[in-house]
């Protein structure tokens, strides 16, 4: 077993591994009850069933894992030749259009506001699956990067989005709703602004069932990363609800699902062929109970063997346009399946 992960999660750059003490494989966020400290967490999408009493699909990936971390080291690797072979995706290009169009509908109807599509894609892998990670990485470094392997299977995660980053009282969420190839594109796009407005009000009122004094922060803000900008908000409280609590309030990410949450949860489930797994789940470092920092499980690939996919997803509105919808979900792989040089 195996996890590296990079600075951004313990504020400093570079990459760390960590000396695992013990692994846990947990069925129920009720179950979870971390004994010791500091320790890795990662939860499924799949929990979105106990949170709403939702049946969706599922596979035989655990629902929650919990890492004890002994202690861990900065390291320097260099990572290996590897390559990617593209073997097939779970809904094709025009599938994925009509799937669009079949969102829009939904929201011209009332149903639901926004929905976030996904779409999987399943390459073979010659190589180690580190030095993939290694490979991304280098593509496009991010704050919540990490690679976890588990024997039975491993995780690739290269996410730059906060979930959820508690400091004592202080709780911060920073959803991600807006993707474009050139800054000016999206400053300028008023679809992606809808897009994140509806999302941040989603965790504003997601904050507010466990905690007080809720603020919208740095709203419509745009960070830049090698292969793409991305628009966030920040939403933050103050709050003395328990880790479990504040999970069954925010869990999964408003960013993944769409709004009304528990609605698009059960959209979602009827339009994708495919499980998420623990992709969009949540992943992260619990120093303590009242610290920790959690990302949402975006840019990431589940492997098994020399097999693995990889997902990417975009938010549908009222006026999406479905082609610009397929190019966004390519932009989001670049950075991963650049990787294959």
């Amino acid at each position: 077993m195996r996890l590296v992960f990079s600075g951004g999660w313990i504020g400093k750059g570079g990459l760390y591994q960590a000396r695992i003490k013990r692994v846990s494989f947990l069925k129920s966020l009720h179950e979870l009850s971390p004994e010791s400290f500091p320790c890795f967490l990662v939860l499924s999408y799949h929990l979105a069933s106990e949170v709403f009493g939702l049946p969706i699909k599922t596979s035989s990936l655990p629902l929650v894992v919990l890492v004890e971390i002994e202690s861990f080291k900065a390291i320097d690797p260099r990572e290996k030749r590897v390559s990617l072979t593209l073997l097939e995706s779970s809904i094709s290009d025009e599938g994925f259009k009509e799937k669009v169009n079949e969102v829009k509908k939904l929201i011209e109807e009332g149903i639901v506001y926004q929905i976030n599509l996904t779409n999987r894609f399943t390459f073979s892998l010659k190589g180690d699956p580190f030095d993939l990670f290694l490979k991304f990485y280098a593509r496009q470094p991010v704050d919540y990067a990490f690679f976890l392997d588990l024997d039975d299977f491993y995780i690739i995660s290269g996410s730059m989005e906060l979930f959820l980053r508690r400091e004592g009282k202080k709780l911060r969420s920073e959803p991600i709703k807006g993707t474009a190839s050139k800054r000016e594109e999206l400053k300028k796009s008023e679809k992606d602004r809808a897009e994140n407005l509806m999302i941040t009000d989603v965790v504003r009122n997601d904050l507010g069932i466990v905690g007080k004094c809720v603020e919208v922060k740095d709203l419509f803000g745009i960070r830049k990363y090698k292969t793409l900008y991305h628009m966030y908000s920040a939403v933050e409280c103050e709050t003395t609800a328990s880790l479990k609590a504040i999970l069954f309030a925010t869990f999964p990410p408003a960013s993944v699902t769409g709004a009304p949450k528990r609605k698009a949860v059960e959209v979602i489930d009827s339009l994708e062929p495919h499980c998420r797994d623990l992709y969009c789940g949540c992943a992260g470092f619990l120093k303590s109970e009242e610290d920790f920092t959690l990302s949402v499980l975006i840019r990431t690939a589940l492997g098994d063997g020399k097999t693995l996919s990889y997902y990417a997803g975009c938010g549908i509105v009222w006026d999406s346009d479905p082609q610009k919808e397929l190019r966004e979900v390519y932009l989001k792989m670049k950075a991963f399946f650049s990787t294959s040089t």
